[in-house]
């Protein structure tokens, strides 16, 4: 499936890339800007709680925003109550969801200790009755159009290997994708991602696309995994945080064989002040500030040597002194402790 662009039920997306539901990370603003690069065909909310849409409360709220640029859009919600789910899941249908996706997958202590994420690969009779309600409940609220999806992972441990199985059952009760994380539960984020494991969901299900998932950082990872695993599409998270153009790339590989030239040290710098103006346009100025505070190191890891820039963004108080370091540094500053001996705009 190298160079199709994924279709998910009747949805049919721009490419077979799509930039992943990693919490804390994937809020409007980072959605926007990836998408401004090129190559996401589908790009997904922060994990969503169903009882904090259901109440309108202010954090949900914020996790689901969207609008006309950032389309299509999947939604992910993760719990355990099959009704609450269900319900949560027609508001997402009633508030511009393009795909209502479960989290099968999280192995975040504060996501499974609520028995939500990947606690669910424990009871797979139990998760397919919950699977089901979700379906009915979205088949229902759009009419058949929105597409229902699910993420999981290959199982809790070694030893309980359920997602080929899983994916085959997801498949006869409606689901129309699944995305697999080449990882058990208790593996978290360590080791090589298992492409054969992948491999083995994509050859269990019958016509549903299969999505791999886990460490593609670069274009040829992600052509790696399409070609052993047979999947129909990639899921990128971290890779993409210091480099929202990795999906442009991976796509231009499966197209043309090659990979664009890197964007400019100017270019990158634009798209971190893009990300932090849309912040303070979409988030309250806290949460801008606080994001860009943790984002800057990701950031940076593409920007060569910047340790000032950084800390001088780190230790910023107000957003002008974010918008000073950044002109400081196009103009030639804060890139060696050398050159500068001390961080600047500090309000």
């Amino acid at each position: 499936m190298i160079g199709v662009p994924l279709e998910i039920g009747s949805l049919r997306l721009s490419s077979n890339l799509l930039l992943a539901p990693v919490a804390g990370y994937c809020d409007l603003s980072f959605r926007m800007v990836s998408r401004s690069c090129g190559g996401v065909g589908l790009a997904c909310t922060d994990l969503l709680s169903p009882y904090g849409l259901l109440r309108g409360e202010a954090q949900s709220l914020g996790l689901a925003r969207t609008n006309d640029e950032d389309s299509p859009i999947s939604m992910q919600l993760y719990g355990v109550d099959a009704q609450i789910l269900a319900d949560a899941a027609m508001w997402a249908v009633d508030h511009g969801a393009d795909v209502v996706d479960l989290n099968m997958g999280c192995p975040v202590d504060k996501v499974v200790k609520k028995n939500g994420g990947s606690t669910l690969l424990r009871d797979v009779p139990c998760t397919l009755r919950l699977m089901e309600r979700v379906v009915e409940a979205v088949d229902r609220a759009s009419g058949g159009r929105v597409p229902t999806t699910a993420k999981m992972r290959l199982g809790w441990d070694a030893n309980s290997i359920v997602a080929p199985a899983l994916a085959r059952a997801l498949e006869s009760i409606g689901v129309a994708a699944v995305t697999v994380h080449g990882r058990t539960t208790a593996e978290k984020f360590r080791g090589d991602v298992n492409l054969v494991g992948i491999g083995e969901v994509v050859a269990a299900v019958d016509r549903v696309p299969v999505i791999g998932n886990g460490n593609v950082t670069t274009p040829e990872l992600c052509l790696a995994m399409l070609e052993q695993t047979g999947c129909a599409g990639v899921m990128i998270g971290r890779g993409a945080f210091s480099a929202p153009w990795l999906f442009r790339d991976c796509w231009a590989m499966q197209t043309t064989g090659r990979a664009p030239t890197e964007p400019s040290e100017q270019e990158k710098v634009e798209l971190i002040r893009r990300y932090f103006e849309l912040m303070l346009d979409y988030r309250s100025e806290r949460a801008a500030m606080t994001q860009i505070r943790r984002r800057i190191t990701w950031f940076g890891k593409r920007l060569g040597p910047c340790k000032p820039l950084k800390e001088a963004i780190r230790l910023a108080e107000k957003p002008e002194a974010v918008f000073r370091a950044l002109e400081a540094f196009e103009k030639g500053g804060l890139r060696q402790w050398s050159q500068e001996p001390a961080p600047i705009g500090v309000a």
